[in-house]
């Protein structure tokens, strides 16, 4: 069947997102009040949905609820967490509750609660190329809308002069567990699904839980404390030398703010590199909290005798895993530091192995020939979030939540949202509707003031002066 096209309006928006996660909700949020920004957002779910197989009863956001989509920017906003909490008649038992880290379910529904009433949101639409029109100097979207069984329903084309990425991350899968995790009725799947298989694990007889971050954490609490005591047939093992907790001081949490993020894209590339691979415990590390709550219910096992069926090993890698007849998985283990490899036999596997960025090749494909790359393949980024393009681009894509390698471990961090869509929409409407403040830590990174180092394809040309002749 041929779906004919529709074509939006032949005037370009301003501003077209692909994308409707907390990053982009946060942008379609502060550009709500800016009457002159022509914006519209594409998300092809049916609707805003956070993690939903980790809104397990309890488990928190790791940032304080002043880190909404809008505060950090627009403390007066409507669309605040606070804002919102009053539109449910519940600020009064919020105020109560004294709770500065709100309960990672709260977050998901106020974000809903953002997407349902925010106008220029469109879901069910599936982005499926973007490319530059020079002829017309706007970029063209097509896009798909989808029916309720997600099904191509039509086509469209919209004009625009600006885009921005936030199509988020994607779950990881190890290789040896990818094909475990494709195999039908195979009891092994990542976090991200956990609360949909939760009750086919608790039934397992034994259970792996593969990670050693935050989610593994959490999985491996909310498994411990629903099995029987004496019988909880648990392990839990994960790559990093120990289940380490988040480095949460006053003074590290200066590394999520617009200071620090600005002298790290001032940084030399292979600089960057390394001090992404070298601050994990920043961002991957456990909550200091968590970490209690599972010695506690370890040692409440203990209190009859005995200790609980539970073994804890970090420093452990999966080098190869199958299947043992049609129930049971084998995991081929090696640790690290001794040198030494194990097999385990499970029921179950639980997969907290993280999530990673989503690839943008096949939207970005039709500007390929425009991107500019740096010595590892990867996208060039600005101090703006914009990609460096080709000059001949007057348009600018942004990217959200993409640019861990040129704005460091703050890229994914919910704190800095606000201030990162502040930023686009400072620098889209070449206006400042969200003035920035000039000083966010106490810290000084560098013991000089550091300017980005912009690629040369966005540097002005450099003039020779006139000199007159005597």
């Amino acid at each position: 069947m041929t779906i004919p096209p529709r074509h939006e309006p032949e005037s370009p928006r301003d501003l077209v997102g692909i994308g409707i996660g907390p990053c982009n909700l946060s942008l379609a949020a502060l550009a709500h009040p800016l009457a002159e920004l022509d914006a519209v957002f594409y998300e092809q779910r049916p609707a805003f949905d956070w993690h939903p197989g980790l809104l397990i009863e309890g488990a928190t956001i790791q940032v304080p609820f002043l880190a909404d989509l809008v505060t950090l920017a627009d403390p007066t906003s409507p669309w605040s967490f606070l804002n919102y909490l009053r539109t449910r008649e519940r600020l009064f038992p919020f105020y109560f509750a004294e709770r500065f880290q709100i309960q990672r379910a709260e977050y998901d529904a106020y974000c809903r609660w953002v997407s349902e009433n925010l106008p220029g949101l469109r879901f069910r639409r599936q982005v499926d190329a973007v490319r530059w029109n020079p002829e017309r100097d706007v970029f063209e979207v097509d896009h798909t809308q989808l029916d309720a069984e997600g099904e191509a329903e039509a086509l469209g084309r919209t004009y625009t002069r600006n885009v921005v990425l936030g199509v988020g991350t994607a779950p990881y899968v190890p290789d040896p567990l990818k094909p475990l995790v494709e195999a039908p009725g195979v009891p092994v799947f990542h976090a991200a699904d956990y609360l949909d298989h939760r009750a086919a694990v608790l039934a397992a007889e034994h259970v792996t839980v593969v990670g050693s971050g935050q989610s593994g954490a959490e999985v491996f609490l909310d498994l411990l404390r629903n099995r029987p005591a004496g019988r909880e047939k648990l392990h839990w093992i994960g790559r990093s030398e120990a289940f380490a907790p988040m480095e949460y001081s006053k003074l590290g949490l200066e590394h999520f703010t617009p200071d620090y993020t600005r002298y790290f894209h001032a940084l030399a590339e292979p600089v960057r590199d390394r001090l992404v691979a070298a601050q994990w415990q920043l961002h991957k590390g456990i909550d200091a909290g968590t970490l209690a709550e599972i010695h506690d219910e370890l040692y409440r096992r203990t209190l009859d005798g005995g200790w609980p069926d539970a073994v804890l090993t970090p420093g452990v890698s999966v080098r190869t895993a199958g299947r043992i007849a049609t129930t049971k998985v084998e995991l081929h283990l090696e640790h690290v530091q001794q040198g030494s490899r194990s097999r385990l036999t499970t029921d179950a596997v639980v997969l907290a192995t993280g999530y990673g960025e989503r690839p943008l090749g096949r939207i970005l494909a039709g500007l390929d020939p425009y991107l500019r790359r740096d010595s590892s393949e990867r996208l060039r980024i600005d101090e703006e979030f914009r990609l460096v393009l080709d000059p001949s681009v007057t348009g600018s894509v942004y990217v959200q939540n993409a640019e861990v390698h040129t704005h460091g471990v703050g890229a994914p961090d919910l704190g800095l949202a606000a201030w990162r869509s502040a930023r686009i929409l400072n620098s889209l409407t070449e206006k400042e509707p969200y003035p920035q403040p000039l000083r966010t830590a106490f810290t000084t990174f560098g013991l000089q003031e550091q300017r980005s180092r912009v690629p040369q394809t966005r540097q002005a040309k450099q003039l020779t002066p006139l000199v007159e002749e005597g």
